[in-house]
């Protein structure tokens, strides 16, 4: 398989804002708006660097979300900042009607989200997020999975005609993604070739799906692993390119199993390619406070459950 080694540890969110400043640099309609957590967000170069371009509004996620709605009519680009949980759940009825329906070109960024949080707990772990987004016509949906990854995500959505959810997270992260490597949004990245199982991961867990291929190499079982950083649109191409080779796929996400990456894939093998499929992902729970590394072990969502998925899973190809 493909070595992918540690680069670095950065967390996700100051991909995020080392790709606003750049985007900010390279084009004067790019705004940014932030909901009272711009070092949260990693924000603070950009509102440093274009004050007449920065707009904080203090805790009025709705509000933000029309006001930007409103700035894109004379073509700027807003980038709107805040948490997961308050950059959706709080404001969905704002970017349905205002953002999805208009057809906005809003750009929704979203910083600690999933488990991985850690101890802010339940309330602030928003497990529903993608579902909620993708499920609204027009909306791009995009998890990147490391610092380098988020980077370019960001530069790439500002590129990109129409409203985007951009979902990334609070803890240092490994970065294993090379600078060079490209990004294209809607285009999976097969990180690990293999012919015996597909792993197909976003965000935080494509670290913990190559980390599982690895001790699953040890066994004489070759996992492909397939970077699914665009949940929508998704690369039916790739996705089914992947499964017709190996005959059998596990889907891993920091979300629940319910309306994220694993029911998006699924649907599309139901329809096209049925095979047997296993799930590492929340099952239909909150979450709770506690360190991000043991959230992830007690949901479920750590190497060795991804590990156990594909054996499981192999044993019912």
């Amino acid at each position: 398989m493909t070595s992918y080694p540690v680069l670095d540890k950065k967390d996700t969110r100051s991909g995020f804002g080392a790709g606003l400043l750049e985007v900010g640099r390279n084009d004067d309609r790019v705004v940014a708006l932030c909901a009272d957590l711009t070092g949260s967000l990693k924000m603070d170069a950009f509102a440093k660097e274009f004050p007449d371009r920065f707009f904080q509004v203090g805790i009025a996620e709705a509000n933000m979300m029309g006001m930007a709605a409103g700035m894109t009519v004379g073509g700027l680009i807003p980038f709107t900042g805040t948490f997961a949980n308050f950059s959706t759940g709080r404001v969905y009825d704002q970017i349905r009607q205002s953002i999805a329906y208009a057809g906005k070109n809003v750009k929704i960024c979203a910083s600690h989200a999933g488990l991985t949080l850690g101890e802010d707990g339940a309330t602030h772990q928003i497990l529903e997020d993608i579902g909620l987004m993708k499920m609204l016509p027009g909306m791009t949906v995009i998890v990147p999975c490391d610092f380098n990854q988020t980077k370019q995500a960001t530069i790439a959505i500002a590129d990109h005609d129409g409203p985007v959810y951009l979902r990334f997270g609070r803890p240092k992260w490994p970065v294993f993604i090379p600078e060079g490597m490209p990004f294209e949004i809607g285009k999976a990245q097969v990180l690990s070739n293999g012919m015996d199982v597909s792993i197909y991961a976003c965000g935080h867990l494509v670290w913990k799906a190559l980390q599982a291929a690895e001790l699953l190499e040890k066994q004489g079982i070759h996992a492909e692993v397939v970077n699914v950083h665009t949940i929508k649109p998704l690369d039916t191409a790739a996705v089914l390119a992947s499964a017709r080779k190996t005959g059998c796929v596990v889907t891993c996400e920091e979300h629940q199993r319910n309306g994220g990456l694993g029911d998006s894939i699924a649907q599309l093998l139901a329809r096209e390619l049925p095979m047997p499929m296993e799930f590492v992902a929340v099952n239909d729970s909150f979450g709770e406070s506690r360190t991000p590394h043991q959230l992830l072990a007690k949901y479920g969502l750590d190497t060795p459950d991804v590990v156990a998925a594909a054996l499981k899973v192999l044993k019912r190809k």
